[in-house]
This record gives structure tokens, sequence and C-alpha cells, in this order.
């Protein structure tokens, strides 16, 4: 499977320039915020799969156009072909209003979160705005990380961490990859990422070891017709 990982900048050669074969084997792109919602709308178009997608701390415009045909799964666990994604986007509250977080109130979001976890026997990827404190973050409020997100990476132990916030152009310090003490593989996803699922990256659908949830996508994949699968 592979997987387009957009986030803080619209890449022109996506957008202004773009070519059938830059995208040719997409089969999801996802979303680490900040970005144009006509941005979103035009990629999933014209590279016709699901697009999934948290919003940033400047995406206060998605309320009033939001990026029509596009999937938000802020807050909740969304299963791509067995994939369990989960998405917690926003920042660090540095002023008021929406989409900002005291690190609190975003440990709150996680703790509502466990039932949909333990549900599904975990997640195979963490998908959010800020990175996780400690790994890839800056000193300054504004984009410091989350500490309640190495807990989270400490706990379930997802495969695969992604997120934006932190661009390229604030200095030499950035690092695109961080390998957490929990063995999650962190992706700072700024601009655009390129990632390549294996098989063994997540279990295969309907055998995620969680019996309800198993039942529930059994069942579910049986009531689906064929030519939709």
């Amino acid at each position: 499977m592979k997987i387009l990982v957009v986030a803080d900048e619209e890449n022109k050669g996506l957008w202004d320039y773009y070519e059938k074969s830059k995208t040719e084997g997409v089969d999801l792109i996802i979303s680490c915020g900040d970005l144009n919602p006509n941005y979103l709308q035009y990629l999933e178009t014209m590279v016709n799969c699901p697009l999934l997608y948290v919003r940033g701390n400047h995406d206060r415009g998605y309320d009033r156009n939001p990026p029509l045909g596009c999937i938000s799964i802020e807050d909740k666990i969304y299963d791509y072909q067995g994939l369990r994604i989960l998405g917690l986007g926003g920042s660090m509250r540095y002023k008021e209003g929406s989409d900002m977080y005291t690190e609190a109130e975003m440990r709150s979001r996680i703790r509502k979160l466990n039932r949909q976890i333990t549900l599904r026997n975990g997640f195979d990827i963490l998908v959010t705005h800020s990175p996780a404190k400690g790994y890839g973050d800056l000193e300054d409020l504004p984009h410091q990380g989350f500490a309640c997100f190495n807990e989270l990476l400490e706990k379930w132990k997802p495969k695969y961490m992604l997120h934006g916030h932190v661009h390229k152009t604030y200095g030499s310090s950035f690092q695109r990859i961080y390998d957490h003490p929990s063995g999650v593989k962190i992706i700072n996803c700024y601009d655009t990422f390129s990632l390549d699922i294996t098989d063994d990256d997540h279990p295969a659908r309907g055998k995620t070891g969680s019996m309800l949830y198993d039942l529930y996508t059994q069942m579910q994949d049986r009531r689906t017709p064929s030519y939709y699968k």
C-alpha cells in the first residue's frame, strides 16, 4: 500500500504543475494539517483515492469551507483495508482560538479514545499535526510537542506516527525521521512524504485479535457487494 502524506505547505508540483505520473500507485492520501481545503479537494479528485485529514492550528477556515470529499479522522480510528489510523489534530495552545490545546486538554482527548482503541486492539498509524515532545519539536510554545503523545506511543506501540507543524524552512535542525524508544517511527511529513506500507506493518483486516471488532469487520465485509471491494 502506498500512502502520500502532505502537511503545512501546498506542493506546487502536485497542484500548479500536477501530472498523473507523480501520484501513480498511490492508494491513500493523509493530510497532517495546515493546508488549503481546495488543495486537499484537488488531490482527492485527481488521485481518485480516499483522503484522510486532521486539522492544524491554522485550519479554522475548515468550519466554513471544509475540504469536500475528504474524510476527517479527528478523535477517531479509521479502518482502511485493515490499517487502523488514529487522528489527533491541533497544536499546543498559545492563544485563544480553535484547534489548539493545553497538555491537559490533549490528554483528555486521548482518554476519551481509550474505548475505541481497546475495541480495535490498538492502532497502526497515529496522525497528528504537532510532534511528540522531544521528537522534532521546538522550544517556543507554539511549536512544542505533546508529552501525552509519548505516553500514547509507549502504551500502544503503533508502527508509525505522522505529523507536520515544524517546517523544514525553520532551520537546519529539521529532522525528517525519529526512532522512538517504543519502536515507533516518527515522521515529519512537512510538504510531502511517501510511505510504503507492507502486510507486515499491520494485522490483516478482521484479524486484529479483538474478538468483537474482528467479528464486526467480518460481518461488514460479508454485507459489502464484491464490486465495492
